[in-house]
């Protein structure tokens, strides 16, 4: 069996030690910067809990106990210098990544690929004033990181294809379902069509058509219903092309198309609602439901992962290969 390359991260909030979880369980030895060895305790806990998850959902045949030995904390960044991948995870602020990347330049390989864990900032500004801009990617990862298929792998003006394409394949062995950008746009894919289906959701609520409760019901039993087998285009495939023609010239130009942050947002962030992580949100939390709302989506990302392996995004691509392959 090939040996797997040990691989850097930088950052063990609870969206980096996600993306440490997910890395270890594939088999990885990980190296991870913190900005304090007081945060090596708690972290560690963290990523043996999320493993342990992982294990008692199915998806993880190894000892926990055994992997998060794998782990190996540092505040150091030059302790990255041998890794051929770094996978940087920390506040979504330009500034603070691109200090982190100066001072790492000075310590890998000119072949070492860095990515970062962005969800919405253009990885081209990211890669302003590198040394080996090329070898800098967007890895957009979707929480919770160990659990959830998804990736956006982005590349930059100047970042070079074959590094997103060999991490492609490197995510591919931890379970993701990636997707390559192969040019550089604010909010990537997902982001893009999620952000215009939010604003639409509170011009619909702004406007008196419909409660928040309306709209998420709605949306979870509609899109919430086929999004996980399949996305728009294939979806459209599957039910006819023509009538969304025809329902498209007349409902676009309808659509909200405003520029500003919606009124009750502002009003929400104003009275500092962070949702259940302080039990404040569009919806009203006990401390309690805010709980049990978190370990709900914790075991439904769980389930709707198993479902999504029962049907996978290449199904006609593997009938079509298996015909080609029986004709020759």
């Amino acid at each position: 069996m090939e040996e797997k390359i040990e691989i850097g991260t930088i950052g063990l909030g609870l969206m980096g030690s996600s993306i440490a979880t997910c890395i270890l369980a594939a088999g990885h030895k990980v190296t991870s910067v913190v900005k304090s060895l007081d945060e090596m305790a708690p972290a560690k806990e963290r990523v043996l809990g999320y493993l342990k998850e992982m294990q008692e959902e199915g998806l993880l045949s190894s000892d926990p106990a055994e992997l998060v030995n794998d782990l190996t904390i540092t505040d150091a960044l030059k302790d990255l210098s041998t890794m051929p991948v770094i996978i940087e995870s920390v506040y979504e602020d330009p500034i603070t990544k691109k200090q982190i990347y100066a001072e790492l330049e000075r310590y890998v390989q000119p072949d070492a690929i860095i990515g970062s864990n962005t969800s919405a900032i253009p990885v081209s500004i990211l890669q302003a004033d590198l040394k080996h801009p090329e070898r800098l990617l967007g890895v957009h990862w979707a929480e919770p990181a160990h659990i959830t298929r998804f990736m956006e792998i982005i590349c930059g003006d100047k970042t070079k294809l074959a590094n997103a394409e060999k991490v492609k394949v490197l995510a591919e062995s931890w379970g993701k379902e990636p997707s390559v950008l192969r040019k550089d746009i604010r909010g990537f894919i997902t982001n893009r069509i999620m952000y215009a289906m939010i604003r639409e959701a509170f011009h619909l609520v702004e406007k008196g058509y419909a409660t928040y409760e309306d709209v998420d019901r709605s949306l979870r039993n509609d899109l919430g219903a086929w999004i996980t087998f399949a996305g728009p285009f294939r979806f459209m495939d599957l039910t006819g092309i023509q009538a969304y023609a025809t329902v498209m010239e007349e409902l676009f130009p309808e659509l909200d198309n405003s520029a500003g942050v919606p009124v009750s947002m502002k009003q929400l962030v104003t009275a500092g609602a962070q949702g259940v992580r302080n039990a404040q949100g569009f919806y009203p939390y006990s401390k309690a439901s805010a709980e049990e709302w978190e370990k709900c989506f914790s075991r439904f990302s769980f389930d709707i992962r198993k479902l999504a392996e029962k049907y996978p995004g290449d199904i006609g691509d593997q009938i079509d290969n298996a015909d080609n392959a029986t004709k020759e």
